[in-house]
């Protein structure tokens, strides 16, 4: 019986090639490509781990900070129910005002997240191992940020009551023509879908977390885990599980904010009662999204030391999907404008002079930040591995589509087809803290979180390393993946 002599090495300690050249382009790969450079996984698990537990000054100052923006939300929005809608800018023309524009932002930042991570998984494009929970998580706390707004907008809070479907003595059931009611429905069924989706994928992360820990964390992973083991029937559990959830996962994220669209284009209001409203707010919310998960991968690497895990192949594939995202928004705004010119009706030409008066900047700056800048600097490499550049790009379309959400809720509304009921909306203080409050109350969210659970899922990145290698094809040598599906 012949045997074989062939000597068998971990992944992470694959021989060096001879040939000086091979070895060469080998060091370059290993620059480039995260799945190339792999480390043994005790050395990977500490640098996850060590990430969770540094909480220097500059840590408890962000959290102070965002804190603080908490605090103001949860007064102003006290002040409020106490004093009522009266002291925000609304009236009888601009019923809907930033409230609104509020919670189709947020929903949209929450919703690119999970879908980055289900639709490349379902494509199996390796760069998005290390990147897919910091992603879901801005879709967990955008959606809860947005869950606010319905609360926020209706002014008395207890009448949320009146939405619920409860047989009893009122007999009454909820308006299912109610925008409000379709948000409410939108947002708990993407929340529930991504939260579960996350969650599986954390189990084994967790129980790294659990092992590698003592104290308080270590009863917490312990109870989270939920004894797992790593068993060969958990893992095949677990792919099982997180290929079916990644195919719901993107079908309901077009159906979500195509919901979120119809709050609007089901009205009989000029510039709103549009048939491309559905795929215009979904390439909106993607825009918006992928720009905020760029964020927030540039500002976790610098803080939490994540050198090792995003690297410039992320950044550069990230900012390739938002150039592309830039000309379909761009495309879509420029097709739902020319038809609203080319039609010429009364009421949606006073929409149109409206660009040129009080919100005439805010529509010029909204264009730049979301057209011209990015397609004028992403198609360069250089530019999409600068993380400083990226960063500014990316604050500058997040300033572009929120403009957007407000030109769209009040900007609209404050010309409709009775000339007399024309108004110039301004938001008032409360209005503008309880934002700010907003943006607070998400960054607060997201620190918390990233010292808790592991934000890069280190299985997937021992995972993608298992299966890269390298091949000899001629004269040169090029990176090679085993598929495991």
């Amino acid at each position: 019986m012949l045997e074989s002599r062939a000597e068998v090495r971990p992944y992470w300690d694959k021989p060096i090639p001879e040939d000086e050249a091979d070895a060469h382009e080998l060091k370059h790969f290993r620059q480039e490509d995260l799945l190339m450079d792999a480390n043994s996984p005790a050395e990977t698990n500490d640098i996850a781990l060590n990430a969770m537990k540094s909480t220097g000054l500059g840590f408890w100052m962000a959290v102070g900070f965002t804190g603080l923006l908490v605090a103001l939300l949860l007064g102003t929005w006290g002040l409020q129910i106490v004093s009522g809608l009266g002291v925000t800018g609304l009236n009888r023309s601009v019923m809907w005002g930033p409230y609104i524009a509020n919670l189709v932002f947020f929903i949209g930042i929450g919703h690119a997240g999970t879908f980055i991570s289900a639709a490349l998984r379902m494509m199996h494009m390796d760069f998005r191992r290390p990147i897919s929970r910091a992603a879901e998580t801005v879709t967990l706390f955008g959606l809860s940020a947005a869950a606010l707004f319905p609360l926020i907008h209706v002014g008395r809070v207890w009448k949320i009551y009146y939405m619920f479907p409860i047989p009893d003595e009122r007999r009454l059931w909820p308006n299912f023509r109610s925008p409000l009611l379709w948000d409410a429905t939108a947002i708990t069924a993407y929340m529930l879908g991504s939260t579960l989706f996350m969650y599986a994928a954390l189990l084994p992360d967790l129980a790294m977390a659990r092992d590698h820990t003592t104290g308080w964390r270590h009863q917490l992973y312990k109870a989270l885990a939920l004894g797992w083991r790593g068993s060969l029937g958990e893992w095949m559990r677990l792919e099982k599980l997180a290929n079916i959830l990644g195919y719901v996962i993107v079908p309901v994220m077009f159906s979500v904010h195509t919901i979120v669209s119809y709050d609007f284009a089901m009205a009989v209001q000029p510039g709103w009662h549009s048939t491309i409203f559905g795929p215009f707010f979904i390439a909106g919310a993607l825009f918006s999204g992928v720009a905020a998960v760029i964020m927030v991968l540039i500002v976790l690497r610098k803080t939490m030391r994540l050198g090792y895990f995003l690297r410039e192949q992320h950044f550069n594939s990230l900012g390739i999907f938002l150039m592309l995202l830039s000309i379909v928004w761009g495309y879509f705004y420029f097709n739902e404008w020319i038809v609203t010119w080319y039609g010429n009706l009364s009421a949606e030409q006073a929409i149109l002079k409206m660009l040129t008066g009080q919100l005439a900047p805010l529509f010029y700056l909204m264009l730049v930040v979301n057209v011209v800048i990015p397609l004028g600097t992403l198609w360069s490499r250089r530019v999409r591995t600068s993380l400083p550049a990226m960063f500014v790009i990316c604050v500058g379309v997040q300033i572009g589509m929120y403009l957007e959400r407000i030109l769209i809720v009040p900007g609209f509304l404050s010309r409709s087809e009775l000339p007399f009921n024309w108004v110039n909306y301004t938001p008032h203080l409360p209005e503008i803290l309880i934002t700010i409050g907003t943006f607070g109350l998400l960054s607060f969210l997201y620190i918390i979180w990233t010292r808790v659970v592991p934000i890069i899922p280190v299985w997937e990145v021992h995972e993608g390393q298992a299966f890269q290698s390298t091949r000899r094809v001629g004269r040169g040598l090029f990176t090679s993946h085993t598929d495991m599906h």
